[in-house]
């Protein structure tokens, strides 16, 4: 039997026995795999026993050569040490070891979006009604057009009749098969699971987004291959050059040059276009032309583009005498088309021409030179998008060094960003004009100057006289691998179809500055530049001289060797150049380049020789052509150094003596003439071009000693020192610690063979005079340095751990265990070298009788040996590398351990690598692991990994960038070491690193740092390919499934604990028991980490969770895309891993986000808040305790800044990636051992992982395809984001690895292969490349994948709700939870779901119904209600199936409703309810397919045979017929959707109509208010719940006498009048006791109590703040009576703001009610509308022409174009009218009251509220117009009476009455002059005073040039006193009215000049003067009264008068 039994019951009480803080002891894997053979048989699961018999392997890979032709030395024999190590390095193949399954670990297949994608495609589409909603509304927007509105019936519901006849018409749904019949509940759950099961989707987590890049720690790309640098490419093509005349052959040369470097940046390139003709001229002197000579194109490789780079083209023609310019002369004056002018000058010139290439032709002069300034070409052609100033930065070159890398440390000037010479459009260029070469001016520096005249606008050149001739080249990006191309070394680069064909040759670059790459191939060439030459005191002859260069391989003239390349249309290589000559110079400069290849072996007499001759032009008698005038040579070996660099040589007259050559000329050789005086008259500058020659000092000196070494060859001359066995340790030594004095860039170009070499001085200690020398700290030291200068100089060239791109290759590549030891001669045998292959060990008893030797360095040998063939080893000397590092690291000291500690990484991967080699090369990967590698080294990797643990626990605040790279290189290490060594004892490695952390922890004063590293640590450890067998998932915690206990094995593991009751052992597999740590290791350790980051108590920081969560999504997503664990028994065995997340989860439950924001209100934390002590003991403890527990005093609580929060919630992005991974266990964990855990759990604990189920409903709701095209990607993470940035930039924590990643990632846009999607970082660098619109398809593919998710996840809940639901029919005892169950059904009922899913979550909810029906029926009526409401909601479904299985629920819903009491009373009214409140709020609710189901249900009735006698089928037809009727209402308001105010009219009408149906009148009460509230009404939405509380007043004092409760709708006038309209129907009509009336939850005192808050609430928005002291008035005396002070409390703040905002807002201006007008409808297209009128209320300030344009375009769009506005308010005459249009007349009103309601009305909301009368004016005259004179205007007040007063439940109201009063003129004069004084009065009684609208004011009124003015009236009126006695009152009161008006100017005047300033002065007598002429005009006319009416008064009338 496999399984054992770990765990004891006393240790389970605490979360298993030790602290969470505590890492337990590991199994002993080894022991435990070899004792636990696998009994299963071959197949998935056995895979999971054992890691595969192939798991390293070995990969011997070739080495691309680019060219055909190897690059090899020709002599291949007797070659240089140097050259043959080089060799070694460059022909090798690669050494490649990597673990064969490593792809399916996260590290090298990160779950990018594209990977995603990938596994995304072809997903079946699941349906979803949301989205058919959306299509189905954009092809009714189409038809809507088309309809027209039709007019609603006036009878309030359609006829019966009609409604029936509809219904009978329709057709069912299809009906579902066996929903009649009874099954037992076994067979329905078996059935329904399997069905379930059926097509579910494989992996969960490929439909998720894939974990967060940033958190991908372990990330790693394998390093890149090496390979010769290369910068940006060009192509250069010679295409054909013209002069004026053709005489001679021409020849070119292009080179480029850096004018701010001062630098040649290429070797030249040389091309002549002559034609065959002037080529001809030369046949005597090149007899054999090579086609590698015949080049016409180059391509010039620029590391460093910049903008001060030009392409230099220099020609030369053939010697001839005359000086330069004397030659030059012909090409500028002389033109082809002036032939016959100078036709016989030509001719005499070409013959001159003839004459000199016969007698000089090997000889050459300069002739002309010009320049090409490659920016122009680059930047004018347009070649890159200039608005892009970085553009440089986006693009990567082809070298692995790129520019940006150098940026961070060299800042290019601004011109270089804009150089980019990889992408630009070809061009054509033609140059014209060449400048003619000055004798005098041809050196290098001279160009300079030149090139940096040429940039001037003013260039001293463009005055010479140029030379005019065309030359045409093309200058283009060259392309990735262009054909028939030759490479420096004139070997074929592939492609090469064709060797015949003209071949383009590669030009070697010169970099600008340093170039980091190491060298790949073989390349030695040497470069000779005469720079120089004064014979100005040499005697003789000496006037055109040329210098004849030789590579001599002795001093025989016959030893010339032909390494000198040529250059065009000549031989391939020579073995002599020449220099071109300048006439008649005796102190030439040369600008000539002579280029040799040099060979492999080079000795000590290799030699360049230099010859100096005199060239006579004129053909003379017996002076021979060329006579040689000197001689100098430079000896090119000394001391084992390749010589180069300048030198200024004497030059001797004669030859000189034999063996010369091993001595420089700066000798004083005896008996030898030298030029002036042994002077340097020669400058000649030497480079090579090698890499084998490493031209650096310290380099050469190490390198010639190891050789000095490998041959033995003491006693050997190094400079001034000779080195023999004695000094030699020193020495080298010596050597190796000088070599960090060598040039860094030398270091780098050598670094392989470096490396090499130190390694082989570790591995096989050299043996000097028979003593071995251990080297081995030495070069660990050398090692070390080495390294870490190589890091610290090239930051940019790193990955986002910090590994340097080039040492990384090079031990992925290049390094190997040297397989034998180089042969070391002793004194007899003679001198021989070791073959490159080195593949032969000499036999070792040839060593064994060396003398055996302790070195002093080497602390360790003294040990004693172990086994024979150790000792023989030791013996030898040869060391492992791995070992030796191990030691040499563990004991060394300062700054040699910093420097290893900086670069771990680099010296645990070469461990690693030579590990492994070491078990190939010997063979011991089939050995147990245990016995692989001696207990010495398994020690000093303990002390190791126990040393840097400490470093990492140390120094992690100080040294923040070290120890995270630290970290990292150990758990990658640790990594490895899993695939080589003993894993118990790794296992154990890692937790003695846990432990190092552990104790830091305590102290730490930033702990949440500490945390991260470990978090990294973990994370890096578990990206194991292996991850999954390591952590033992098949070994089991529990017993066998027998009750009796397992008989103990002998194992030491097993045996320590005690064996258990079975339902312990499922425990302990649900939680982090000691056995589940012990087992699960790995497993265990990371969501330990988990659990204790998201613990409440704990300081969870943001980026924690973050990091913790990411963490189990990557390995769960890894498991899941692996190919491996496919099989559903395997990924079971994977999931048990897992199972303690199920806990965790359910414990964070509070913490995480909560996603129902958007949905209905939730019962979420119902239960989880209640105290989770559980009563059976088995509750966890707290980690806080724990953490005391631990000793753990937890200091470190104060410092973190967001400890503000009750609780650390968890943003949303974690809340929903911790959802998915705990769907992820719940989907692949064994369903019988979930069972048993749920089976165990309290109810409370049932109760919360309800909860969480419940959330993830929400959490992974579809949000369908219109959402997703909203979202932009990038929005839904970003903020969380920044929240992470900003908590890590506070915490400090943010980790210079972070950093580095986040710049690395910059420099290379997305990451490696990341696409932008969820790159989060790259927002706020390119912000606007990320607005991308997404694609059709992508938005498409992306509702596909998220609908296939929500499916998913809404099915695992599903299968846990039924797993849950099994555990209590089997234990009867928490019936309790069934509720809870039902509601997250009903949750997910509510959301939007595809029909897939709802079809089981239907079969689900019929199966729960039909086992406990008492649930719905007896106990809670809220779930029935919502029950109903849901099922209702899916028969009105689009989708078919999706109605089939709603109905048939619904159907079987009212039969078990039925058969418990005979009446399905409760259902028929909550389904009744339902409906009307689904029409009420719906938006897209449709009719058609409800009806489908309605008939449906008709149907299920009918075929029910079983019921068939019974009143069932009865009462389900007429509840049917009464949904349709309530539908049949529904159609209509479907129909006026778009028209607010009609379908609030019509939703008013269906609520009376159910004024004896208190239930429904609520919930259309309700609807109506929801209605107004999306509107904004919020004064009618308040008045709607002010009605619904009104009505449930009424039926509470029906049911129940209670004082403190209102006595009805009397209670609410104080409100509104028109409440009163809600007083219930007589008794007979309806008893509220009847089952199923007012059975809603707002029929209680609690759903009063809510109503009436939410109108309160309602009130407030609407800044009716009067009216919610009202609406308290009811409230305060229930809660007083039920003594709820904290409501109280609440109810009486509410009040004081209220009032207050009433105190401060008294002056009108904040408050604004509603504005009013009068709007009539005329004509028959209004239908029922016709002839009516209506008062509409509109938000406050709305223009009439607002509302008139707002109801014109509405009717137009229904009717078209009839509609017409009629312009005045006069009444309408029918007759009129066109019948064939419809007319709206619009009329604004305002509020009309009596002179005694003005006496109530005192505020303004007084005078707003409660309104029933309005009123409008319209001006008239008799004669029809509407203005005429003062004397004809007439004016006509209409007052309108509404039917209910304002605000209402709707917001128009109908006109119930109408009067109308008509002024005469006099009366309306009174009314103008009444206003006017109005408005004086109170613009001079303004406070503040405002003198403006004073002014204003008062200019109206004593202006005399006002038309129509006071005095016009006056004159009108008052000059005659009327005819009509019926006038004379009239005349009296605007007598008066003048009285008070003249009083109210004269204040208004004295106001005004309290005002003004001095300005004003004039202004104000002005108005003075007009009001005193006013007075006087008007004087008489006031004061003449009427006698009439005074004649009857007594004598005091003077005195009333007054």
């Amino acid at each position: 039997q496999v399984s054992r039994d770990y765990g004891s019951p006393q240790l389970s009480k605490k979360r298993g026995g030790l602290p969470l803080t505590e890492v337990v002891e590991p199994v002993d894997f080894e022991e435990y795999v070899s004792s636990h053979a696998p009994g299963v048989e071959p197949g998935p699961l056995r895979q999971l026993m054992e890691f595969p018999q192939d798991d390293l392997e070995l990969l011997q890979q070739d080495k691309e050569c680019t060219t055909l032709e190897p690059p090899l030395p020709e002599e291949e024999d007797s070659l240089d040490p140097r050259v043959r190590d080089a060799l070694a390095v460059y022909t090798d193949d690669w050494l490649v070891i990597q673990r064969k399954y490593q792809r399916y670990s996260t590290a090298y297949t990160p779950h990018s979006s594209e990977r995603q994608r990938e596994r995304q495609r072809g997903l079946a589409k699941q349906t979803f009604e949301l989205d058919e909603a959306a299509a189905a509304e954009r092809q009714e927007d189409q038809d809507d057009a088309k309809r027209r509105s039709v007019s609603i019936d006036e009878t309030p519901r359609g006829s019966w009749a009609s409604s029936i006849f509809d219904l009978k018409n329709s057709s069912p749904d299809a009906l579902l098969p066996s929903v009649l019949e009874r099954t037992a509940a076994e067979d329905m759950d078996r059935r329904n699971t399997e069905a379930r099961l059926q097509g579910r989707h494989g992996d969960l987590l490929g439909l998720y987004p894939p974990p967060d890049e940033d958190e991908a720690v372990e990330r790693c790309s394998p390093p890149e291959v090496p390979k010769e640098h290369c910068g940006q490419r060009i192509m250069v093509k010679c295409l054909s050059l013209k002069f004026e005349i053709e005489i001679e052959p021409i020849f070119g040369t292009l080179a480029l040059y850096d004018v701010k470097e001062k630098k040649k940046i290429s070797e030249n390139f040389y091309f002549d276009l002559n034609s065959d003709q002037m080529k001809g001229l030369l046949k005597p002197h090149t007899p054999h032309i090579a086609i590698s000579t015949l080049a016409r194109s180059a391509i010039f490789s620029i590391t460093y583009p910049s903008a001060d780079i030009f392409l230099v083209i220099k020609l030369e023609k053939v010697l001839q005498q005359g000086d330069i310019g004397e030659c030059c002369e012909p090409y500028m004056v002389m033109k082809e088309s002036d032939s016959t002018k100078h036709k016989e000058k030509l001719e005499k010139l070409r013959l001159q021409a003839e004459q000199s290439c016969s007698r000089l032709g090997r000889f050459r002069m300069p002739f002309a030179w010009t320049a090409i300034h490659l920016l122009n070409i680059v930047s004018s052609v347009g070649g890159m998008d200039r608005s892009d100033p970085d553009s440089d930065s986006e693009r990567k070159s082809h070298g692995t060094w790129n520019e940006r890398k150098k940026k961070g440390f060299e800042r290019m000037s601004v011109g270089d960003d804009m150089c980019n010479f990889a992408t630009f459009r070809p061009a054509t260029l033609t140059v014209t004009n060449f400048f003619k070469q000055e004798g005098d001016r041809l050196s290098d520096e001279d160009l300079y100057k030149y090139l940096a005249d040429m940039r001037r606008p003013s260039s001293v050149l463009r005055r010479l006289r140029p030379v005019t001739a065309q030359l045409k080249i093309d200058i283009s990006p060259a392309p990735d691998s262009p054909h028939y191309c030759l490479s420096p070394e004139l070997l074929h680069v592939k492609p090469y179809p064709d060797l015949r064909v003209r071949p383009t040759k590669e030009v070697l670059e010169f970099p600008a500055r340093y170039v980091y790459t190491p060298h790949t191939t073989y390349r030695n060439l040497l470069y000779v530049y005469p720079q120089s030459l004064n014979f100005s005191s040499r005697q003789g002859s000496v006037r055109n001289i040329a210098v004849k260069v030789q590579f001599m391989a002795g001093e025989d003239p016959s030893q010339a060797l032909p390494v000198i390349f040529g250059k065009s249309s000549c031989a391939e290589f020579m073995k002599d150049a020449y220099t071109p000559v300048i006439y008649h110079n005796k102190s030439p400069e040369f600008y000539e380049e002579v280029k040799m290849k040099i060979p492999a072996n080079l000795t000590d007499n290799h030699h360049l020789l230099f010859t100096f001759y005199h060239i006579s032009c004129q053909p003379k008698q017996n002076t021979p052509l060329e006579t040689p005038v000197g001689y100098t040579w430079i000896p090119l070996m000394q001391h084992g150094r390749l010589r180069s660099g300048s030198f200024s040589l004497p030059v001797s007259v004669e030859k000189p003596p034999p063996s010369y050559s091993v001595l420089t000329p700066d000798v004083q050789l005896p008996g030898m003439k030298w030029v002036d005086n042994h002077k340097g008259v020669f400058n000649v500058e030497v480079t090579a071009a090698s890499s084998v020659h490493t031209q650096d000092q310290h380099l050469d000196k190490f390198f010639t000693l190891v050789y000095v070494l490998e041959e033995y060859s003491f006693p050997f001359r190094l400079k001034d020192v000779i080195i023999t066995e004695a000094n030699m340790e020193g020495e080298l030594k010596a050597s190796m610690a000088a070599l960090r004095g060598a040039l860094l860039d030398t270091c780098v170009r050598f670094l392989h063979q470096l490396l090499n070499k130190l390694i082989q001085l570790i591995v096989y200690p050299p043996v000097i005079a028979g003593q071995i020398v251990n080297l081995g700290r030495a070069a660990f030291e050398s090692m070390a340095l080495l390294v870490n200068l190589i890091h610290k100089n090239l930051e940019g060239n790193q990955d986002q751990h910090g590994r340097n791109n080039l040492l990384a290759s090079y031990i992925h590549y290049c390094f190997r265990l040297p397989t034998a030891e180089p042969v070391v001669p002793s004194y007899e045998l003679p001198v021989q070298y070791a073959t490159i292959s080195r593949a032969t060990a000499r036999p070792s008893s040839l060593h064994l009788s060396r003398s055996k030797s302790i070195s002093n360095s080497n602390p360790d040998l003294a040990t004693t040996p172990v086994s024979p063939d150790e000792e023989v080893q030791r013996i030898i000397g040869s060391k492992l590398l791995h070992e030796e590092l191990a030691l040499q690291w563990v004991v060394s000291t300062s700054t040699v351990r910093e420097a290893a500690l900086q670069q771990a990484w680099f010296f645990f991967q070469l461990m690693t690598k030579s590990m492994a080699h070491h078990l190939f090369l010997t063979s011991k990967l089939e050995v147990p692991r245990r016995q692989r590698f001696p207990d010495r080294f398994v020690d000093d990797i303990a002390a190791l990994v126990c040393a840097i643990s400490a470093d990492i626990a140390s120094r992690y605040h100080k040294d923040v960038e070290l120890v995270e790279r630290l970290n990292s290189s150990l758990a990658f290490f640790l990594n490895d070491l899993l695939s080589l060594m003993d894993r118990g004892f790794v296992f154990n490695l890692i937790r003695s690193y846990y432990k190092q952390i552990a104790n830091k922890l305590h102290t730490a004063q930033n702990p949440s740092s500490l945390n991260a590293l470990r978090m990294d640590f973990i994370r890096i450890v578990s990206s194991h390919e292996h991850y999954v067998t390591l952590n033992l998932p098949c070994s089991t915690l529990s017993p066998p499934a027998s009750p009796s206990p397992s008989t103990s094995s002998t194992t030491s593991q097993s045996s320590a604990f005690s064996s258990m009751v079975q339902d312990q052992g499922v425990a302990t597999m649900f939680e982090l028991s000691v056995p589940f740590r012990q087992q699960h290791f790995l497993s265990g350790l990371l969501l330990t980490e988990l659990s204790l980051i998201l613990d409440p108590d704990g300081d969870g920081v943001f980026f924690l969770h973050k990091k913790a969560i990411s963490a189990v999504h990557s390995l769960l997503c890894s498991h899941d895309a692996d190919p491996r664990y496919m099989d559903p028994q395997v990924k079971a065995h994977v999931a048990q891993l897992y199972l303690p997340l199920v806990p965790i989860v359910m414990e964070t439950l509070n913490q995480l986000h909560d996603f129902s924001d958007s949905s209905p209100a939730r019962v979420r934390h119902a239960s989880s808040h209640a105290d989770d002590a559980d009563p059976d003991g088995s509750s966890t403890i707290s980690q806080s305790v724990a953490m005391a527990i631990a000793g753990s005093p937890l200091p470190h609580v104060k410092t973190n800044p967001f400890a503000g929060r009750q609780s650390s919630s968890l943003s949303a992005e974690c809340s929903r990636t911790l959802l998915v991974c705990f769907l992820w266990v719940q989907k692949n964990a064994d369903a019988a051992l979930l069972e048993r855990w749920v089976s165990d759990l309290s109810v409370q604990q049932i109760n919360r992982l309800l909860d969480l189920l419940h959330l993830c409903i929400s959490c992974f709701e579809y949000k369908g395809k219109k959402t997703l095209e909203r979202i932009n990607s990038l929005t839904f993470k970003k903020s969380q984001d920044m929240k992470a940035r900003l908590e890590e930039a506070i915490l400090g924590t943010i980790g210079a690895r972070q950093e580095m990643v986040r710049r690395c990632r910059e420099r290379s846009p997305y990451g490696s292969q990341e696409n932008v999607r969820w790159r989060k970082n790259v927002t706020h660098w390119r912000q606007n490349a990320d607005r991308v619109d997404k694609s059709k398809a992508e938005v498409e593919q992306e509702s596909v994948v998220d609908g296939n998710l929500a499916t998913e996840a809404s099915l695992i809940v599903l299968d846990t709700l039924e797993i849950i639901v099994k555990t209590v029919v089997a234990s009867e005892l928490k019936e309790s939870v069934l509720g809870g169950v039902l509601r997250v059904l009903l949750h997910s009922m509510a959301g939007n779901q595809s029909a897939l899913f709802l079809q089981h979550c239907f079969t689900t909810q019929r199966a729960l119904v039909f086992k406990f029906p008492e649930m719905l029926f007896e106990e809670d009526t809220e779930l029935c209600a919502d029950l109903c409401l849901r099922l209702l909601r899916h028969c009105s479904s689009s989708v078919g199936s999706v109605r089939s299985h709603a109905s048939a629920s619904l159907y079987l819903l009212m039969r078990q409703n039925f058969e418990i009491g005979n009446n399905f009373a409760r259902v028929k009214m909550q389904v009744t309810m339902s409906l009307s409140s689904l029409v009420g709020t719906s938006q897209n609710f449709n009719e058609e397919h409800l009806r489908h189901s309605l008939k449906t249900i008709l149907t299920y009735a009918e075929e029910d045979h079983e019921l068939r006698d019974t009143p069932f089928p009865e009462q389900v037809q007429d509840l049917v017929f009464n949904l349709h009727m309530i539908l049949t209402d529904t159609v209509k308001m479907k129909e006026h959707q778009h028209d607010p105010e009609m379908l609030i009219d019509l939703m008013y009408r269906i609520a009376k109509g159910y004024q004896n149906s208190p239930d429904l009148r609520l919930t259309w009460l309700q609807n109506m208010a929801g209605k107004h509230s999306e509107r904004g009404n919020h004064a009618e939405a308040a008045h709607c719940l002010v009605h619904s509380a009104a009505l449930v007043a009424e039926y509470l004092n029906m049911l129940e006498d209670c004082r403190y409760l209102p006595i009805g709708c009397v209670s609410f006038q104080n409100i509104s009048s028109n409440v009163l309209e809600e007083s219930a129907v007589s008794d007979d009509v309806l008893s509220p006791e009847e089952e199923g009336i007012c059975a809603g939850k707002y029929f209680s005192e609690l759903g009063l109590v809510g109503l009436l808050e939410q109108a309160a609430a309602s009130f407030n928005m609407a800044a009716m703040y009067e009216a919610i002291n009202e609406v308290y008035k009811i409230l305060l005396p229930i809660h007083e009576a039920n003594r709820d002070f904290k409501k109280l409390a609440s109810v009486h703040g509410k009040l004081q703001d209220a009032f207050n905002k009433v105190y401060n807002q008294v002056s009108y201006v904040q408050r604004m009610f509603g504005t009013y007008f009068r709007v009539g409808f005329y004509g028959c297209q209004f239908g029922d509308l016709d002839e009516q009128e209506f008062v509409y209320k509109e938000p406050s300030i709305t223009k009439l022409a607002e509302i008139s344009h707002r109801l014109e375009e509405f009717y137009s769009e229904r009717f078209g174009d009839v509609v017409k506005i009629i312009k005045d308010s006069n009444p309408v005459d029918k007759t009129k009218l066109d019948p064939n249009k419809a007319y709206l007349q619009i009329t604004y009103v305002e509020p009309f009251f009596d002179t005694y309601e003005m006496k109530e009305r005192i505020t303004y909301f007084d005078k707003n509220y409660n309104l029933r009368t309005f009123m409008y004016c319209t001006p008239f005259t008799l004669d029809g117009r509407a203005h005429g004179d003062l004397h004809e205007q007439y004016k006509r007040k209409t007052i309108l009476t509404t039917s209910h007063a304002f605000p209402y439940i709707k917001t128009r109201i109908n006109v119930l009455h109408k009067e109308e009063i008509i002024l005469v003129p006099i009366e309306v004069a009174i009314e103008d002059m009444q206003k006017k004084t109005q408005e004086l009065g109170f613009a001079t009684t303004q406070d503040p005073a405002d003198s403006k609208m004073l002014q204003m004011v008062l200019q109206g009124c004593v202006g005399t040039t006002v038309n129509q003015g006071p005095l016009e009236v006056a004159q009108v009126f008052l000059s005659d006193i009327p005819d009509d006695p019926k006038l004379f009152r009239h005349h009296n009161k605007l007598r008066l009215c003048f009285k008070d008006f003249t009083k109210r100017c004269e204040d208004a005047l004295r106001k005004n000049k309290s005002l003004i300033g001095p300005d004003q002065r004039e202004y104000h007598r002005e108005l003075e003067r007009n009001y005193h002429k006013l007075k006087e005009a008007l004087g008489p006319l006031i004061n003449r009264k009427i006698p009439q009416l005074y004649r009857a008064l007594p004598a005091q009338t003077p005195q009333t008068q007054r």
